[in-house]
């Protein structure tokens, strides 16, 4: 880690790889003898439109993306999504919804605003600390698709295997856990993402769509042109003037993971990361992590003492220590590191020396 350098373990937006960043500065000015900046180009021009085929390509082979699903880059981030979602697949007004934290609960708010929802499972007995188990989850007969936050941020919780839906689409928001290990895209009917969390800067969504859900014939006629993935699909997302700075920063990093040996190996380097962190809490007499073994996420890693006082005091003395954004969500409190692809061993090796630090030196 470079001087000047912080270990950002914000839940989002987060770090970037130093590669990429550096690769960001170099080209800032002048990208690709353009004479311009990626910020200052149209996004009809030919060097553009490079930009984001090449970003496509390389997001496909990353995650061999089947040919018979639409990748599509759309502004408005996550959140636009709990509504485009239900506004494009709710066909017969009906859908299942998975309840794991906070992130799902705003997706079924949302949601209820254009169908019936049915909350076919809950981990909200026990303050969302596990994921319900996938066997016993039974889906509706008459539900349009199956939804499932698959990384609570906020929460720490993670989907180790998926529910059977009985045929039914899932859909799935993997905002923070999305290029972090290997995933079967045909297993989904829709896969999105906001890419502040874990592979670029905010603004945007990305959507991986199976071709038969992208509606068009018996689309409600009252749904915004903008808010119909058909539209997106049908113009490469370039329907109008896209986010290009985050499709070319993701199309960065996309390359980054690529060199690293794909989800493969990012998949190792984040089971190396987590380990140790969830080592020490489990071992630790002040600090405890509050997810169930089984569930925990590899991403995001809330923890606490137990002590609001005391969890006040490790935030502070962490800020001093040069560490940022430790503390937990402010619905949840507590602490949280979340410690994304870009987030270095040496960044999570520094956070468990300072806890065992701490520790040693305000323990009772």
């Amino acid at each position: 880690m470079k001087y000047g350098r912080t270990y950002n373990f914000s839940a989002g937006p987060s770090m970037l790889p130093e590669p990429v960043l550096e690769e960001v500065r170099d080209e800032l000015m002048n990208f690709n003898e353009s004479g311009m900046c990626v910020m200052e180009m149209s996004h009809r021009s030919k060097v553009f439109e490079d930009i984001l085929a090449e970003a496509e390509k390389d997001l496909r082979d990353l995650l061999n993306i089947p040919d018979n699903y639409k990748v599509m880059f759309i502004q408005g981030g996550g959140t636009l999504q709990f509504a485009m979602v239900p506004m494009n697949l709710m066909k017969n007004g009906v859908a299942d919804y998975v309840n794991t934290g906070a992130w799902s609960k705003k997706a079924i708010t949302e949601a209820k605003k254009f169908g019936k929802v049915n909350v076919i499972a809950s981990s909200e007995d026990k303050n969302f600390s596990y994921i319900p188990d996938p066997a016993a989850i039974q889906v509706s007969d008459d539900a349009d698709y199956v939804y499932i936050c698959e990384n609570e941020t906020i929460n720490g919780t993670t989907w180790q295997s998926l529910p059977d839906t009985k045929g039914k689409p899932l859909v799935a928001d993997q905002s923070s856990m999305f290029l972090s290990k290997p995933c079967d895209v045909s297993k989904y009917g829709l896969i999105w993402a906001g890419v502040q969390k874990n592979v670029g800067p905010a603004g945007m969504a990305i959507v991986i769509m199976r071709e038969d859900l992208i509606r068009r014939e018996d689309m409600d006629p009252k749904v915004p042109t903008y808010l119909r993935y058909d539209t997106h699909a049908d113009s490469d997302s370039l329907y109008n003037t896209p986010n290009a700075w985050a499709i070319y920063v993701c199309g960065k990093v996309f390359k980054y993971l690529k060199s690293l040996g794909g989800l493969e190996g990012m998949a190792k380097l984040n089971e190396a990361k987590a380990a140790p962190l969830y080592e020490f809490l489990d071992n630790s007499e002040m600090f405890k992590g509050v997810v169930e073994k089984h569930d925990r996420s590899l991403m995001n890693v809330p923890f606490s003492t137990g002590d609001k006082e005391l969890d006040a005091a490790v935030v502070k003395a962490s800020v001093e220590a040069g560490f940022d954004n430790l503390k937990g969500h402010k619905s949840v409190g507590g602490l949280r590191a979340s410690i994304y692809n870009a987030m270095p061993k040496d960044g999570v090796d520094a956070l468990i020396d300072f806890l065992k630090d701490f520790e040693a030196k305000n323990l009772k």
